[in-house]
């Protein structure tokens, strides 16, 4: 089993910038990937950013030029840099590891942590 913990999130005035933080714990393979998705009540949970174990990224257009996801191996650890917030972004953040288990992948998830951006 794998567990994650997000932390970092808050409140914050449209413009502004928060640092998201998950870290990862357990039976953790060499290769994976890691990612930030966000939801609000009422919709599907979408995908933010991602990033593998050898640092490719990939972006939602939404937040592209404006989030930065990033990763540190040695302290199993994902970051989601947000600046320019604006109310749209408002959402719980969740933390996501997909890995390889057997024949199939396995995602394993946060609890999530709010972001509330303000007008």
């Amino acid at each position: 089993q794998v567990q994650l913990v997000e932390s970092g999130g808050g409140s914050v005035q449209a413009g502004g910038s928060l640092r998201l933080s998950c870290v990862a714990s357990g039976r953790i393979l060499i290769i994976n990937t890691m990612a930030w998705y966000r939801q609000t009540p009422g919709k599907q949970r979408e995908l933010v950013a991602t990033i593998t174990s050898d640092g490719v990224t990939n972006y939602a257009d939404s937040v592209k030029g404006r989030f930065t996801i990033s990763r540190d191996n040695f302290k199993n650890t994902i970051y989601l840099q947000m600046s320019n917030l604006n109310a749209e972004d408002t959402a719980g953040y969740y933390c996501n590891l997909k890995q390889r288990g057997g024949r199939n992948d396995i995602n394993f998830w946060g609890k999530g942590t709010l972001v509330t951006v303000s007008s």
